[in-house]
């Protein structure tokens, strides 16, 4: 039996609102235990978390928020939106929440590249990650695939584009991206777009696509932080992910050291919404490992 989820109408009543530079930031925190941060990706927000957001929540002090530009936050039109202003963001969430311990991350594809951004500052000493676990997501911009609808939202016309999106043209964009036998329901695809509506996103997604430049243009920093790093990694991967899948997986083996990989079979873009139950599965197979490996550690010490 699949994990239930939380239906969008009550994941929005949880949610609550805090102040990040003068735009309202919707956020949302359950549980208690080590801090687990989720960071989602584009177009969508953190109700993509709602299948996991429970059982998460049973094991840790999980905390989400929807970035500026996405979801139920603030989306102003004229904003230069970049990525190390959304790492800024949330730290100050966790400041906000007054989380001074390390934190777990766990992030996709928008959510990669502040993930990768947050490991870089945690190399220069200005946050403390305790691990950090990626799905799908264009950890190098060489493996990059974009699909249409990125391409013209990076054109000239990407404005245009942009305010001519719908929600036919996002299930067409998803109806590529997830696995062919876990497409997405009429349900999710009205939640998400739901979500993508409001505020009149549309308006801003040329500003949010961003991103991919961003990605450019901090490669060294972000993939030699991840090069380095101590901080325990894994990739979760759903391989049929045209954009993401199994060619970065192939790209992350040759670049990181020891890599820690998991390919789950028959999965595109959103594993988390597509195969709920073998990403928590994977995902506390991680957690355990890391508790395990510092239980051995305490016991050779003594």
């Amino acid at each position: 039996m699949g994990l239930p989820g939380i239906a969008l109408r009550d994941w929005r009543a949880q949610g609550r609102s805090f102040d990040f530079r003068g735009h309202g930031i919707r956020y949302w925190c359950a549980g208690a235990g080590e801090p687990l941060l989720l960071i989602h990706g584009f177009p969508t927000a953190s109700w993509d978390w709602h299948y996991l957001w429970r059982p998460l929540a049973e094991r840790y002090r999980v905390i989400a928020c929807d970035m500026l530009g996405f979801g139920d936050s603030a989306k102003p039109r004229g904003h230069d939106y970049r990525i190390l202003e959304q790492a800024d963001l949330q730290q100050a969430l966790l400041a906000y929440l007054q989380v001074r311990e390390p934190v777990h991350l766990l992030v996709h594809d928008y959510g990669n590249s502040v993930g990768q951004e947050l490991l870089a500052r945690h190399e220069d000493g200005d946050f403390a990650a305790a691990s950090c676990v990626f799905l799908n997501g264009g950890l190098f911009p060489e493996t990059h695939r974009p699909v249409l609808s990125q391409k013209l939202l990076l054109s000239p016309f990407g404005g245009l584009f942009g305010r001519l999106f719908d929600r036919r043209r996002l299930a067409q964009n998803f109806a590529r991206v997830f696995g062919p036998h876990t497409q997405p329901s009429e349900e999710e695809l009205d939640g998400f777009w739901s979500l993508i509506q409001h505020n009149d996103g549309p308006r801003v997604m040329h500003r949010l696509i961003h991103y991919i430049i961003d990605r450019r243009e901090h490669r060294e920093r972000w993939v030699g932080a991840m090069q380095r790093t101590a901080v325990p990694m894994r990739v979760i991967d759903g391989p049929l992910d045209p954009i993401s899948g199994a060619h970065m997986v192939e790209r992350y083996r040759e670049l990181i050291p020891r890599p820690d990989t998991v390919l789950l079979g028959g999965i595109g873009h959103y594993p988390q919404v597509e195969a709920p139950e073998q990403v928590l599965e994977h995902y506390l197979a991680f957690r355990l490992a890391q508790v395990t490996d510092v239980s051995a550690c305490d016991i050779r010490s003594h």
